[in-house]
C-alpha cells in the first residue's frame, strides 16, 4: 500500500484516478470526452492546472482590441467538467514508478497526488530565442494577463504621446512593433491597427502624424503556415491599413526605447510585441522521455513508449502525422483537440470501456481574423477573403467554443454597432507579464524509474492554431 502525504492509498479501495495535467485544448477536450465515456463511479478524473479555466487563445487577438471581455474567452472547468476534481497549481515532480505527482498549489503549498492513468496535456509556452532585451522590455501574447497588458499599454501610450512636446518621443510612443508573421503576430497587427485607428479620433494632437505599425519576420510572406494563396490577400488588407510588414528580417536587440533590427534599422519605440511561436512545456525536458523536437515521442495512439498507462496530447506530444509519414504533427489547436479525445478514447479503453484508436486526422483549412469585415480563409482548401471569409471565421469560433457563445456573439454584435470602449484599466503591472520572470520559474524535476510494462500506445474541422508553431 502506497503512503502519499502521510495517508495511506489503497487503490482496492477507490477506483482508478485519471491524472490530465494540463487544462488547455488537450487536456480539457480530453476530460470532456472521459466525462461522457466513462460510467459514474469507472474512474476519478483529476485535472492539475494554473488556472480554473480553459483558455480559448485563438480569440485573445479580440481580447486585446478591446472587442472581447476577457472572461469570454475562458471555459470554466468546474462548470463544463462537473465530475472532475480541478487542483490548482503547477507540477513540480512526476515519479513515473511509484505513479506520484507532486504539485505547488495557488498558496505555494506542496501537495502529492497518485495516478493508476497519466495524461500529459501541459501545452507550450512562450519560445524566447536568444535575443538580447526580449526577455525584459518585449510584451508576450499567450495569456489573458498579456492580452489585457498590451491593450492597456497601447492605449496608454496614445496617452502618453498626446502629451509628449518632443516629437521624436511622441513618434516612438505611436510606434508599435510586433515579431512574428505568422497567425498570432499577423492578427495581434490587424487587430491593433483599427484599434489605435479608432484611438485616433480621440487624440487630436495625433491625428496629423497618425500611428505607425510594424510588421516583422524572417520568413518570405506572411502566415508562412498558411497556403501562399491567403497570404497574398492578407498582405494586402495590412498594406492598405498602412501596416508596415517588414519581411527577411527581425530584432536582433530590444530596448526600453529601440527596436534593433537584423538589417540594422533602428526603430524608436516603447512597444515590441513578441510572436514568434512556442516550445513545449518546460515539464518536458524534465521528465526524461524521449523527445522529438522537444516534444515526448509518443505512438499512433498517444501512449509513451515504455510506460504503460501514460499518455501525451497536444503541444507536448510528438504525434505521428498520418498526412505527412515521417512528421509529427503541428502545435495547432485543431491537432490538441483531437488528441485529447483520442487520449480519452484510449484512456477509456484501457479501463475495459470501447477499444483503441489510432490518431487519424483530415485538414480542412485555416481561418485568420484580420479585424473589421476582413478575413482569410481556406475552407476545404477553397482560399476566400473578405466578408464571407470573415463570417466563416466568426462561425468557425462559435461552433469551437465549449461555452459562452451567446455573449461572444453580443459582444461582436455591439462591437459592430458602437465600436470598441478606449479605456485602459492597468490591473495588469509589467512586472507580471515580464517575459523573463515568467521564463525564469524553477524549471519541474522528475524523478524517472522505467516501468517494466510494455509501452502502449469531431465539431468543426477548420484549424485556427492555438499558438504559432
Amino acid at each position: 500500500m502506497r503512503v502519499v502525504d502521510g495517508v495511506p492509498d489503497d487503490t482496492s479501495k477507490r477506483p482508478p484516478r485519471v491524472l490530465v495535467v494540463g487544462a488547455g485544448f488537450a487536456g480539457f477536450h480530453c476530460l470532456q470526452t472521459l466525462e461522457s465515456l466513462l460510467p459514474p463511479g469507472a474512474a476519478e478524473l483529476v485535472a492539475v492546472n494554473p488556472t480554473d479555466y480553459m483558455l480559448y487563445v485563438p480569440l485573445l487577438p479580440e481580447v486585446a482590441a478591446a472587442i472581447l471581455e476577457p472572461r469570454r474567452v475562458t471555459v470554466p472547468l468546474r462548470a463544463r467538467l462537473p465530475r472532475t476534481q480541478v487542483a490548482l497549481g503547477n507540477v513540480t515532480a512526476i515519479d513515473l514508478a511509484s505513479r506520484t505527482c507532486t504539485l505547488v498549489d495557488v498558496e505555494g503549498r506542496p501537495r502529492t497526488l497518485v495516478w493508476d492513468r497519466l495524461v500529459l496535456a501541459c501545452g507550450s509556452v512562450t519560445r524566447l530565442l536568444s535575443v538580447p532585451g526580449v526577455a525584459d522590455h518585449a510584451i508576450g501574447f499567450k495569456s489573458i494577463a498579456e492580452a489585457v497588458y498590451l491593450r492597456d499599454h497601447v492605449l496608454r501610450q496614445l496617452e502618453l504621446a498626446e502629451l509628449a512636446e518632443d516629437p521624436a518621443e511622441r513618434s516612438a510612443r505611436t510606434t508599435f512593433v510586433v515579431v512574428g508573421a505568422g497567425y498570432t503576430g499577423t492578427e495581434v497587427a490587424a487587430q491593433g491597427q483599427l484599434l489605435t485607428g479608432e484611438g485616433l479620433r480621440h487624440f487630436p494632437r495625433l491625428s496629423s502624424g497618425g500611428v505607425r505599425w510594424v510588421l516583422l519576420d524572417l520568413a518570405p510572406r506572411v502566415l508562412p503556415g498558411l497556403n501562399p494563396s491567403l497570404s497574398a490577400p492578407a498582405m494586402r488588407v495590412l498594406r492598405r491599413r498602412g501596416v508596415e510588414v517588414r519581411l527577411g528580417t527581425t530584432v536582433s536587440e530590444v530596448t526600453a526605447t529601440c527596436a534593433l533590427l537584423s538589417d540594422g534599422t533602428q526603430i524608436p519605440t516603447r512597444t515590441v510585441v513578441w510572436c514568434v511561436g512556442v516550445r513545449p512545456d518546460p515539464l518536458v525536458e524534465a521528465v526524461g522521455l524521449q523527445t522529438r523536437e522537444g516534444r515526448v515521442v509518443v505512438d499512433e495512439r498517444l501512449g509513451v513508449p515504455g510506460h504503460r498507462d501514460v499518455y501525451a496530447a497536444g503541444d507536448v506530444a510528438a504525434v505521428p502525422d498520418p498526412g505527412r509519414p515521417g512528421e509529427i504533427t503541428t502545435m495547432t489547436a485543431q491537432h490538441a483537440q483531437r488528441q485529447g479525445r483520442l487520449a480519452a478514447l484510449n484512456v477509456a479503453a484501457s479501463l475495459g470501456y470501447g477499444e483503441p484508436r489510432r490518431y487519424r486526422h483530415k485538414d480542412r483549412g485555416f481561418v485568420v481574423d484580420l479585424g473589421g469585415t476582413q478575413a482569410v480563409a481556406d475552407p476545404f482548401h477553397w482560399p476566400l477573403t473578405g466578408p464571407v471569409a470573415k463570417a466563416i471565421t466568426r462561425g468557425y469560433h462559435l461552433m469551437a467554443l465549449p461555452s459562452g457563445r451567446a455573449r461572444v456573439a453580443a459582444d461582436w454584435l455591439i462591437d459592430a454597432l458602437a465600436g470598441p470602449p478606449l479605456v485602459q484599466f492597468g490591473l495588469v503591472s509589467e512586472a507580471a507579464v515580464r517575459l523573463g520572470d515568467a521564463d525564469r520559474i524553477a524549471e519541474p524535476t522528475v524523478v524517472q524509474t522505467l516501468d517494466t510494462h510494455d509501452g502502449r500506445a469531431p465539431a468543426a474541422d477548420l484549424q485556427r492554431p492555438a499558438a504559432d508553431p
